[in-house]
């Protein structure tokens, strides 16, 4: 936990003059989806509200927020966790994931399109993989798919999207096998991009559905090996 705080101490500068609770719980929400806080680690209000600078009932707020977005679950007489999925999460998120995503490539309407986004999350894949960096290849694959989101150009698609791929990162930080899961998904998104500079929609959106259901069976066959369904009494 020593670790996680230096690090955190060094967002204080992120706040700015104005400490507000969604500024902090932005940073927190950034922590939590890169790792520093994996699930089921207790967040400390002393010792994040002092790595950070900010008064208990603003990292109160704050952690409220993030309870809403289902990042972290309040415990009674125990205090505030970081949130374990159960298997049934991780099949809701794909299912809202399938939804969106495939909603927002099949409206795109006539090209060119801005792809400038989902180009550099394919080249940042690429880079993390051949630094063996399997991590850094997950973080480039949510890149990706945040990008191809944004492609709608609506603020509250993307703000929706957001707690859900900080959500789905909850599953990721409980594989033991990185490479294993996100090694396939390089040349599959490769393969979207491919297609939407192409212009062809329709083709990007059925591999984008297959790619959606590929993913949510492996991940759902690590997650339950690795978790097993008595996490729903965690949850």
């Amino acid at each position: 936990m020593a670790e996680q705080l230096t690090g955190l101490a060094g967002d204080r500068v992120l706040l700015g003059r104005t400490s507000t609770a969604e500024r902090v719980s932005d940073i927190l929400r950034s922590r939590i989806a890169e790792g520093y806080f994996p699930p089921g680690t207790r967040l400390s209000e002393d010792s994040i509200g002092g790595a950070l600078g900010v008064s208990r009932n603003t990292l109160r707020e704050a952690f409220r927020l993030l309870t809403h977005e289902r990042l972290l679950i309040h415990e009674l007489n125990r205090g505030v966790f970081v949130r374990v999925l159960t298997v049934e999460d991780v099949e809701d998120i794909y299912r809202t994931r399938a939804l969106v995503e495939c909603a927002v490539v099949r409206g795109l309407g006539a090209p060119p399109y801005r792809l400038g986004g989902l180009v550099a999350a394919v080249e940042e894949a690429h880079t993390a993989a051949a630094e063996d960096d399997w991590k850094g290849v997950g973080t480039a694959n949510i890149h990706f798919h945040r990008e191809l989101v944004a492609l709608a150009g609506s603020e509250r698609t993307d703000e929706l999207m957001r707690s859900v791929f900080a959500e789905l990162r909850l599953a990721f930080h409980v594989v033991d096998d990185p490479r294993r899961l996100h090694e396939p998904y390089l040349a599959r998104n490769a393969g979207i991009l491919r297609a939407l500079q192409a212009g062809d929609t329709k083709g990007a959106e059925r591999l984008l559905e297959r790619y959606l259901a590929d993913s949510l069976e492996r991940v759902v066959e690590v997650y339950r090996r690795r978790v097993g369904e008595d996490t729903a009494g965690l949850s």
